[in-house]
């Protein structure tokens, strides 16, 4: 019994990080979770996104984005911010999923 519900445990833990990388672009800082600002380099970057086509790649979270149509959807709401000095966490937009992922492993938490 105690394997069943320590297994359980498990199961509901990872699906509840599976989608933490579905996003909605609010339109307001105050509504967001995250304040984001887009890097012109990777190098510069704090996390490397992907922006996936559906929702069911965006798993996990390695920079693989979802982006929905509705907040309600989303995992995370984020704000694009206009200053690198006003944001918790600075990306840079990939054109391959293969290059997604974590440069600063510090600011991971703030994804969760």
């Amino acid at each position: 019994m105690k394997k069943l519900f320590l297994l359980g445990l498990l199961s509901l833990g990872f699906s509840l990080t599976s989608e933490a990388q579905q996003v909605f672009s609010c339109s307001s800082k105050y509504d967001a979770d995250v304040k984001v600002y887009v890097a012109s380099s990777k190098y510069d970057a704090d996390l490397v996104v992907y922006k996936c086509t559906s929702k069911y790649d965006a798993v996990e979270n390695k920079g693989l984005w979802f982006f929905t149509e509705s907040k309600y959807d989303a995992k995370k709401k984020i704000f694009f911010v206009d200053s690198k000095y006003d944001a918790d966490i600075i990306i840079f937009f990939a054109d391959s999923k293969y290059d997604a992922g974590w440069r600063n492993n510090a600011k991971m938490a703030k994804m969760y």
